[in-house]
């Protein structure tokens, strides 16, 4: 069982920056895919980022040039920068790991972008 921790959510304004953190615990050895998906009001949940244990990147068109997804395995986190943010970038950030082929989700953390 993996249980999964968000953390860096809350109120930006727009143009601004935001780092979100997710840390896996439990009995783990090695997380395949670590990544993050985001709901906003009205819309379907979409990826955002994710990245594998061997550091390839996928990004959603939304974010791409605006965001950094990265990992630090000894600490089984993952980190999503996002900058020069936009009000359409307000959502419930999600994160997901897939490990022994099984995804867990997280709670999911807040981001409003507004002045």
């Amino acid at each position: 069982q993996v249980q999964l921790v968000e953390s860096g959510g809350g109120l930006v304004q727009p143009g601004g920056s935001l780092r979100l953190s997710c840390a896996a615990s439990g009995t783990i050895f090695s997380i395949n895919i670590m990544g993050w998906y985001r709901t906003a009001p009205g819309k379907q949940r979409e990826l955002v980022a994710s990245i594998s244990s061997g550091g390839s990147t996928n990004y959603g068109d939304s974010v791409k040039g605006r965001s950094t997804i990265s990992r630090d395995d000894r600490k089984n986190t993952v980190y999503l920068q996002m900058n020069s943010l936009k009000p359409e970038d307000t959502a419930v950030y999600s994160c997901m790991v897939t490990y022994v082929g099984v995804d867990y989700w997280g709670q999911g953390t807040q981001v409003t972008v507004s002045s």
